[in-house]
């Protein structure tokens, strides 16, 4: 009996070994599967864009999702860039988990287009196709590319701000840019004082105007002049549909032992509204400089060599003289010119 029990063990092990080998052996194998990459489809491969059909979906996009060979957390990316370009240069927009289809406005597909640089009002050809991801060890693995030839408009617009800080002249008037033409527009104006009078126009010139009727309110062709709440620069909004107008502070200045103020206060910049750019002309003295945002450590940028960096280090003045400073905050850089 004691035999028969010792065989009977031996044979329990044997199966439970055995089962054991082929579990390690199916998880092996489903890690050695081929990783199939996502496929994408487009429901259009031909397109003009233009402002009338900015708030239509104008492309439909389809996908079946890469499959690794496991259960895992997939973050898919499309990909936008110029045909042959081999995505040099891409504009890139996560897809929402769990998504096998997405469509885009002509205003989303427009903005992303011109990201490329590509120029409007003629045909350009790109190439787009879908990267799907598990994390930084796993290699990223990409549909065939899918062609997309399309025709970007320039959906840019532009109203002036003439007034008492600039000889109330719309010719050199700032400006204020609505980047997709939606009737909201915004810009960033210096006021020597408060209570500064200015009007908007939509051109360079006196035919046709805004003026304030209340508080934030507007009238075209009406009301009379509107008034800068307070001194300094200022980020104006107008809604040109609603006809209202709202202010809020926006303001970018240099601040360390190279400036006038030293490290005690600010000396603003002025923002150039054509270039999207802040200037200042200043003498500096050898020494360290930051830029702040609205006079506050809270928003702070450092930086070397041109490059800024979000609460960088010091920048350096070797020399003193007089320096032209331009803040380029799209770009992330930043130029001190001797003169």
């Amino acid at each position: 009996m004691k035999i028969l029990h010792y065989i009977g063990m031996i044979l329990t092990l044997f199966v439970v070994f055995q089962s054991c080998k082929k579990d390690e052996t199916q998880a092996r194998l489903s890690t050695e599967d081929a990783v199939k990459a996502a496929v994408l489809s487009l429901d259009k491969t031909n397109l003009t864009l233009s402002k009338e059909n900015a708030s239509d979906t104008v492309l439909h996009l389809s996908l079946v999702p890469a499959d690794f060979g496991f259960q895992a957390a997939v973050t898919n990316v499309l990909q936008f860039g110029l045909k042959g370009d081999n995505f040099k240069t891409v504009k890139e927009v996560i897809v929402p988990s769990g998504r096998t289809a997405i469509g885009f406005t002509g205003y989303e597909l427009n903005g992303y287009l011109l990201a490329l640089g590509v120029p409007t009002g003629e045909a350009s050809e790109f190439d787009i196709r879908l990267k799907s991801s598990i994390n930084a060890k796993i290699s990223a693995v990409f549909s065939v590319l899918s062609g997309l030839k399309a025709s970007p408009y320039a959906s840019t617009s532009y109203l002036y701000v003439p007034g008492a800080y600039q000889g109330w002249d719309p010719a050199t008037a700032e400006s204020m840019v609505s980047p997709t033409s939606n009737g909201i527009y915004t810009g960033i104006i210096f006021f020597p004082e408060a209570n500064s009078e200015f009007k908007i126009t939509t051109e360079r010139n006196w035919a046709n105007s805004y003026g304030q009727t209340a508080d934030g309110k507007l009238a075209f062709n009406g009301g009379g002049n509107i008034k800068a709440p307070r001194a300094g620069n200022l980020e104006i909004e107008v809604n040109t549909t609603a006809n209202t107008i709202s202010f809020k502070d926006h303001n970018w200045g240099i601040i360390g032992s190279a400036t006038p103020k030293g490290w005690d206060a600010d000396t603003d910049m002025k923002f150039d509204n054509t270039n999207q750019v802040w200037k200042l002309t200043v003498s500096l003295t050898a020494g360290e400089i930051k830029f702040r945002k609205n006079h506050d450590w809270g928003t702070n940028f450092g930086g070397a060599n041109g490059s800024l960096l979000a609460g960088g280090a010091n920048i350096a003045v070797a020399t003193a003289g007089t320096y032209d400073i331009v803040l380029d905050l799209n770009a992330n850089t930043y130029t001190l010119t001797k003169k």
